[in-house]
């Protein structure tokens, strides 16, 4: 069996042990269409050889910016089999970050998957002047095409494609990942072949060995999902994707995968969906759905309820919470959760359902796993991100910092020294989490630069706050401000659709998001959740005051990054006068809804 090394390796790892006939596969044309391991392998050594006639060499940059599809792989093996690197680039990227990429990066070629992604390119690189090739995905008339640097390379298929290979060794640069972040420019975070690879090795023990086949909807832009897509090949995993994220019910019915991964907002908003669907059901059914629910918020791994509470599970479970596998496929054993904090509500109630939430932790500049909750007994505990890798080291700093040591963390950022001796410190990298270990356990409380001081000098979390709130179906998404005042307070995006259904029920006619905001009886309820949830937060942290806003933050918006984080000063900026009319009376009790 070949040596893992460098992360191509893991092709010739899979046809060895595997040989999957389905390694790859997308939707086309309303069929499937599957790349087997051969077809894979074949690809991706044609892109080295016609990368190599185009001069491409080892430490050059190419790009992707695409959605997910089999040839974002191909590209992507096809670069760093030559020692070249990868930079990939969210398709929702502001120009003036394209900009800033290509230009700091020095980008020789880049992929695009459509005409609007490639019009998009164009005008950066004749705004910038850039020596730049720009090839598509899409097929597209007079535009060039990915196949063309495929067929050069089965042109000249008598180059020698191992010389090239050898010459790379674990250390060498496989990508270079610009971080959005939520403030301030893009970081290009560095990335070798033995940071990816050894968090493919030791997160690979946490799938369980039934999965054979798995859906992708995440960015492979963020590490991630482009990680775990390694992991699947080492473990010979078939790869799904997703049509789009509208689509994903659909495909998750074809499909039926043994797992996947998403972010919190997604669960959230299948939560909330399926929660919506209870209130339309009447009489025993809607009885029976509200008491299996009570009992899924309730559950305790490992039996810890008791044998009344477990007999009274499985009958929950045949009745009610089968229904719930049946909408993701039906087959579905683990799905693993990460980019932001999940609620610890949500991860019992899907446990519960027989449906096993696996929350971790980790950045980009980690590879991106530091911490995972695991699927098997004495794994996971509800309200952390799991137990630390096995090749990783972390601590905790008196302030409250997490930080962390090992293979999978970068030696550095591109062109940024002074950002490597900042958050690099002997060795430790500084995470900018705030945490703790419980039993071995990693729980994460806030964003280091999130935490607050109000104007009494107590200091606020936000995310504990929003975390809390979200628990409400009526609100869809919520930011807490309030740093140097006298008290925190809440921007709250309402979940419209169930707040319409409310609205509709309590003799509300008005049905447009700008109405409803503006509804008293609207402000009255969504204050009356925030009242309960505020309830078991010392008195200084509770929320006193709340704007609801008619808009959702997006990404498009500039509101959220791409793995669906808000981005505080954004939204702070876009909200001043909101926020300047909260805090214009120093009473708190005065008007809570602004």
């Amino acid at each position: 069996m070949e040596k893992l090394s460098r992360v191509f390796d893991l092709l010739s790892y899979n046809k060895e042990l595997y040989n999957t006939s389905d390694i790859l596969a997308t939707k086309i044309d309303n069929d499937w269409k599957k790349y087997s391991i051969d077809e894979f392998i074949s690809t991706s050594n044609a892109i080295s050889r016609g990368l190599l006639s185009l001069k491409i060499a080892k430490n050059d940059k190419v790009a992707i910016m695409s959605e997910n599809r089999p040839e974002w792989n191909f590209c992507d093996f096809g670069i760093m089999q030559i020692g070249a690197t990868q930079v990939p680039m969210y398709p929702t990227l502001a120009e003036n970050d394209i900009k800033f990429i290509l230009n700091d990066a020095e980008i020789k070629i880049i992929f695009v998957s459509s005409k609007q992604i490639y019009d998009k390119i164009l005008n950066v690189k004749n705004e910038s002047n850039l020596d730049l090739k720009i090839y598509t995905f899409d097929k597209i008339k007079s535009l060039p095409y990915w196949e063309e640097i495929k067929n050069l390379g089965e042109e000249n298929a008598n180059i020698d494609l191992e010389i090239h290979k050898s010459k790379i060794t674990k250390d060498d640069l496989l990508t270079l990942i610009y971080t959005s972040g939520t403030t301030g420019t893009p970081k290009g975070v560095m990335l070798t072949h033995d940071n990816l690879l050894s968090n493919v090795l030791f997160s690979a023990p946490m799938y369980p060995k039934e999965i054979t086949r798995a859906l992708s909807f995440l960015p492979l832009s963020h590490i991630f999902e482009r990680m775990v897509c390694y992991m699947y090949f080492y473990l010979g995993i078939a790869v799904y994707y997703a049509e789009s994220m509208d689509t994903i019910v659909a495909n998750l019915a074809e499909v039926k995968p043994h797992c996947f991964t998403t972010v919190p907002r997604l669960l959230e908003k299948v939560y909330d969906r399926i929660v919506a669907k209870g209130h339309e059901l009447s009489g025993v059914k809607k009885s029976l759905f509200f008491w299996a629910l009570k009992l899924g918020h309730q559950y305790e791994l490992e039996g810890k309820n008791g044998l009344w509470y477990e007999i009274q599970l499985k009958i929950a479970r045949k009745l009610i919470f089968s229904k719930w596998r049946d909408a993701l496929g039906g087959e579905i054993l683990c799905i693993v959760s990460g980019g932001a904090a999940l609620q610890e509500r949500l991860a019992r109630v899907f446990w519960g359902a027989n449906i096993k939430v696996l929350e971790g932790y980790g950045l980009t500049e980690t590879s991106p796993v530091i911490a995972v909750n695991g699927p098997f007994v004495g794994q996971t505990k509800f309200g952390t991100v799991g137990k630390v890798l096995g090749n990783l080291q972390v601590k905790i700093a008196e302030d409250g910092e997490i930080l962390v040591k090992g293979p999978s963390v970068t030696k550095a950022y591109y062109k940024r020294p002074d950002a490597t001796t900042e958050t690099i410190v002997d060795g430790w990298f500084h995470t900018g989490d705030i945490g703790e270990l419980k039993d071995g356990f990693l729980a994460i409380t806030d964003r280091k630069k999130e935490v607050f001081k109000t104007a009494g000098g107590k200091y606020i979390s936000p995310q504990v706050l929003e975390n809390k709130f979200k628990e409400s179906v009526y609100i869809e998404q919520i930011m807490i401000v309030g740093e140097n005042m006298k008290f925190p307070s809440a921007l709250i995006v309402p979940n419209f659709d169930n707040l319409k259904e409310w609205a509709k029920r309590n003799g509300i006619i008005e049905t447009e998001p700008e109405q409803l905001v503006k509804n008293v009886k609207v402000c009255e309820k969504i204050w009356d959740e925030v009242s309960k949830l505020n309830v078991g937060f010392g008195h200084w942290e509770q929320v006193k005051k709340i704007a609801l806003l008619a808009n959702e933050f997006t990404i498009d918006g500039g509101e959220l990054t791409p793995k669906l984080s808000i981005k505080r000063k954004v939204v702070m900026n876009k909200n001043k006068e909101i926020i300047e009319r909260i805090y214009a009376s120093v009473d708190a009790n005065e008007h809570h809804v602004i």
